[in-house]
């Protein structure tokens, strides 16, 4: 049986890409800006209900990736990572599911050769493997799960 991959580009559009246990891959991006009337923490319980119902769609999670940003191009995203991060660590040792950082150089060297490859050359990586990505949050998605199923996988073809 194949490992249920869960590979996440954190934000407040939140990239997603899950590889079932059949093989399957699906993928999106989620929305958690901040809505009007709603205290700050708000958008975080979202994400972490967000979590638990793609968890629960499925045949569960064996292991889950997420890009791990160093820098932020404000204070406002570093915070808003910083959330979304301690949001999703929690709720993985909570329901005991494996979870690793990967940095985003890693993930685009891996994606396109480049490590400093633009949005434009991950989306167009990942349209040549067969997917249409809407944003560039999902493509990172997309390049972080092919990330992880070579480097973690029981040597699955894909």
């Amino acid at each position: 049986m194949t490992t249920t991959l869960l590979a996440l580009d954190l934000g407040s559009t939140t990239g997603w890409a899950l590889r079932e246990s059949s093989g399957h891959i699906t993928s999106g991006s989620e929305s958690f800006r901040p809505q009007r009337f709603e205290g700050g923490g708000m958008r975080f319980l979202r994400f972490k209900r967000w979590l638990t119902e793609i968890k629960q769609s499925g045949d569960g999670i064996d292991c889950l990736h997420f890009e791990e940003v160093r820098r932020h191009v404000s204070t406002d995203a570093a915070h808003a990572y910083g959330g979304f991060l301690a949001t999703l660590t929690a709720w993985c040792e909570h329901h005991q599911i494996p979870y690793q950082g990967v940095p985003v150089g890693t993930i685009k060297k891996h994606a396109t050769g480049k490590g400093n490859a633009g949005k434009d050359a991950v989306i167009a990586a990942m349209r040549n493997r067969g997917h249409l990505p809407a944003d560039d949050n999902e493509a990172d998605a997309l390049a972080l799960l092919y990330w992880a199923i070579q480097h973690h996988d029981d040597n699955q073809e894909v």
